[in-house]
């Protein structure tokens, strides 16, 4: 298959689209390098991706509709998987028009874009935050999502509104994916074990959020990536018992499905540091601070409906995918 691949320099989109490669499809990565965070960061996994066989990068902003309509038009491809976008629970409180550029125009683009080149199926990526003020556990894709408590979270919302019209209106095969706090090789220097990992490393303290009274559904790079493959191989069809009088949210009449990818598994954010300072071999100096505004306490990822319909079945534990995160860290800076 040819697949676009959007984002496909950062974090998720970087593995997602060498799994790809690696199986012998082609890959369009497109991406536009912006400075969110290190660009340098971001071109070394291009890098590893523009030396391989059947790559092909293309830069442009998601909101530039000229742009997307004419790399549409040109590659055609088969499967489409939309990880670009403005990222960050907290830097949308700073910077909210960025995350309607991208998150909504950008993804408006995107859908125009599947829409008038007969794409097979798009695979976009959600996020746990949908969840926003919900604290019946663990989350479920049948459970409403109507309070979320950040404009990133409402913008990933309302891409699940979005692709479910098209897929509606114009028979778009459409697979929603809510990713709950990935973490691995090659992360995110603003997600917490990147940013704890290289304050440890320094000798300066750690932040630690809501006085450590923090849970996350951490979930290992690998185990996503196997989630998201399998997922783009499982065309989304229409739900044949979905019904208008009892509408379940996951599912529908028109081919749209929405998944939780986790590790059903929460993690106790002092457990978590805890497995970090052994991998480092050092102890953290803790400055413990109250909730952030957009933050909510804790994430668990119902998975059942993953597993049943393509087989997922994450298996790689904290202390094992911190360890690796460790020794990649060193390995790419050195300490």
């Amino acid at each position: 298959m040819k697949v676009l691949v959007t984002g496909a320099a950062g974090f998720i989109g970087f593995h997602t689209a060498k799994a790809l490669l690696d199986r012998g499809d082609r890959v369009v990565g497109l991406d536009n390098l912006n400075d969110y965070y290190d660009v340098t960061l971001k071109r070394a996994r291009l890098e590893r991706l523009e030396g391989r066989n059947g790559f092909l990068f293309a830069k442009a902003d998601l909101e530039d509709r000229e742009a997307m309509a004419d790399l549409f038009a040109r590659e055609k491809p088969d499967r489409v998987v939309n990880l670009a976008a403005q990222a960050g629970v907290r830097y949308s409180l700073e910077n909210p028009h960025a995350y309607v550029d991208s998150n909504l125009v950008g993804f408006l683009n995107v859908l125009e874009g599947c829409r008038h080149n007969g794409v097979e199926h798009l695979v976009f990526a959600s996020s746990s935050s949908v969840y926003g003020a919900n604290t019946d556990m663990p989350f479920s894709v049948h459970h409403n999502v109507d309070h979320p408590v950040s404009l990133y979270a409402a913008t990933k919302k309302s891409n699940e509104l979005m692709a479910h019209t098209y897929a509606h209106l114009y028979g778009l095969p459409a697979t929603g994916l809510r990713f709950f706090t990935v973490y691995g090789p090659w992360g995110r220097p603003d997600m917490s074990l990147f940013l704890f990992t290289k304050k440890i490393l320094a000798g300066e303290p750690i932040d630690v959020f809501n006085n450590g009274n923090h849970a996350r559904d951490f979930t290992y790079i690998d185990d996503i990536v196997e989630g998201v493959v399998r997922t783009v191989d499982t065309v989304a069809r229409a739900n044949p018992d979905w019904d208008g009088d009892a509408p379940d949210a996951a599912t529908s009449a028109a081919p749209y499905r929405l998944y939780n990818i986790g590790n059903n598994n929460p993690v106790e954010l002092m457990d978590f540091i805890a497995c970090l300072e052994a991998a480092i071999g050092r102890e953290a100096e803790k400055n413990f601070l109250p909730l952030q505004p957009g933050d909510v306490p804790k994430t668990y990822a119902d998975i059942d409906d993953l597993t049943a319909d393509i087989g997922y079945a994450p298996n790689t534990p904290i202390a094992e995918g911190i360890a690796k995160f460790v020794a990649w860290y060193r390995d790419y800076y050195g300490d």
